[in-house]
């Protein structure tokens, strides 16, 4: 039997009742698709599992995305992605820096993402507290609390969202050693459009799909209002009274609706205090009407 437990903010349930090292069955797998973009974020604690069953259960909600930044993928399963500050033997066992700012991952895909699992092997923690939670904000409510004439407004606007955006923020704010993007890495990801207000392929309500670390210019709009009217909807979409913030547990498996939330992981942790976490990346080519 499944159980659902409220997180006590806007958004996100914690799952209980579903062992996720076994294939679901098909009611289990719509029920918690349901529950997923009803709440924006899905945690099942106590969790064991190997890489192979992370990718299994990832691939049961759609095809599995390979990241085009290549390097830090499980040999045998490069879907499966190794996010971790750990070194051994001289050499980064995962991508260290992963999601410092708030986005939406796949936004600059042709093909976006539907959703994100990240499973949790090792949590720092400091004086009894866990550190590097992960924060995320809720695009269906953000997109209801617009003011109605900005919603009429951009009602029928497409936004462009660039890869090379947030990596470049990533060396050039965060002090990160990431190389640049190759030339064959940038014709792999060109820049891509989207609507700015998508209908959600499962609630079928609109949400706002535009985010921080992707976004870069609204096409319908001359530079300065793109950049004006980008400005306001980052503001808009990062209130307090949107977000969930989760605090890891070792054993968790986070699941998010990239479509209905962008997300930001909090580096609050140092070099010795260790994060192990394997991430899969589920497009959404199910749902042709939000093929580009």
């Amino acid at each position: 039997m499944i159980e659902v437990i409220s997180s006590g903010g806007p958004m996100g349930v914690v799952v209980e009742g579903v062992n996720l090292s076994r294939p679901l069955a098909d009611e289990t797998r719509q029920e918690l698709e349901r529950l997923l973009c009803r709440n924006g974020v899905l945690c099942f604690r106590d969790q064991a599992l190997s890489s192979k069953q992370v990718r299994d259960f990832s691939a049961t909600f759609g095809t599995l995305e390979i990241n085009v930044a290549g390097g830090f993928q499980e040999p045998e399963f490069p879907e499966v992605m190794i996010l971790s500050n750990i070194v051994r033997d001289g050499r980064p066992i995962g991508l260290s820096d992963a999601g410092q700012s708030w986005h939406t991952d796949m936004s600059y895909s042709g093909t976006v993402a539907f959703a994100n699992v990240l499973y949790a092997i090792e949590v720092p923690v400091r004086d009894g507290e866990p550190l590097g939670r992960t924060e995320f904000c809720d695009m269906h409510a953000a997109y209801a609390a617009l003011p109605a004439a900005v919603r009429r407004k951009l009602a029928n606007m497409t936004v462009v969202h660039d890869f090379d955006k947030f990596w470049e923020m990533m060396r050039r704010d965060k002090g990160s050693n990431r190389p640049p993007l190759t030339d064959a890495q940038r014709r792999a990801k060109p820049p891509v459009s989207h609507p700015i207000f998508p209908i959600h392929p499962v609630t079928r309500r609109r949400v706002l799909y535009a985010n921080p670390g992707y976004s870069v210019r609204i096409n319908e709009m001359d530079e300065v209002e793109s950049a004006e009217t980008l400005a306001f909807l980052f503001e808009h979409q990062t209130q307090e009274r949107f977000q969930y913030r989760h605090r890891w547990q070792v054993g968790d498996v986070l699941m998010w609706d990239n479509l209905g939330t962008i997300h930001n992981a909090v580096a609050d942790y140092g070099p010795a205090e260790h994060r192990h976490i394997k991430r899969c990346q589920i497009a959404a080519d199910r749902f042709p009407e939000l093929a580009p």
